[in-house]
């Protein structure tokens, strides 16, 4: 059963458990797994391109800025799904189950995850890992971080595809949730290993294929 995946969440200090060898086998299986996820997936790419640009209400990809390892910004892409300047970038606002401001092949997207597909390249290049905390927002770092600073140690490592916190934590939707999900991805820094890893790729995998949202 995937509850049996749960981390024991404890109160150390967070410090990278993985071994310098984990950390570069974990490299070499995103380079990879990326790689051929992009060339073998090129079709369903170009299918999905066509049906969002086909809108004409705004472009193909939605780039966001995020925070990554070492504190450093980059841009997230996903196929856009929300109507063309719904989220005002000086007003950020939590990720919630709003479907009135879906494109008409928004809920689509969104219902089946596809909207993520183009993450493959933010993990190809390096700004995140197949498995590690989801990136968040400046605006919203600063927040988690007066009422928890231990969010900073999360910049040891690379943000994620997935992770313990998408799949148990859902959306992150309050601050409470926010601080849930810090306190699990901490758990998962001070434990993570490649077998770990691959645990959750599973159980990730085995949701989305049950048609679960996460």
């Amino acid at each position: 059963m995937v509850e049996t995946l749960v981390l024991n969440i404890d109160e150390t200090q967070a410090k990278d458990g993985m071994s310098v060898f984990g950390r570069i086998a974990k490299r070499t299986f995103d380079i990879v797994a990326s790689l051929l996820g992009i060339l073998l997936l090129s079709p369903l790419y170009l299918f999905l391109a066509i049906k969002v640009k086909r809108q004409k209400d705004g472009p193909v990809f939605y780039r966001q800025e995020r925070i990554g390892k070492g504190g450093k910004p980059f841009h997230i892409l996903k196929f856009r799904t929300m109507k063309e300047g719904y989220e005002d970038e000086m007003h950020p606002q939590l990720t919630v189950r709003n479907e009135g401001n879906l494109t008409r092949s928004g809920k689509l997207l969104r219902e089946n995850h596809l909207d993520e597909l183009p993450q493959l390249w933010n993990v190809l290049v390096g700004d995140m890992s197949f498995v590690g905390p989801r990136p968040e927002r400046q605006y919203f770092i600063d927040k988690i971080m007066q009422e928890n600073s231990d969010y900073e140690q999360l910049f040891q490592i690379r943000p994620g595809i997935t992770s313990m916190a998408t799949i148990y934590n859902g959306y992150t939707d309050t601050m409470e949730k926010m601080l849930i999900r810090l306190q699990m991805d901490l758990d998962y820094l001070r434990k993570r290993s490649l077998a770990l890893d691959a645990k959750i790729l599973f159980a990730t995998l085995r949701l989305l294929l049950n048609g679960k949202k996460i």
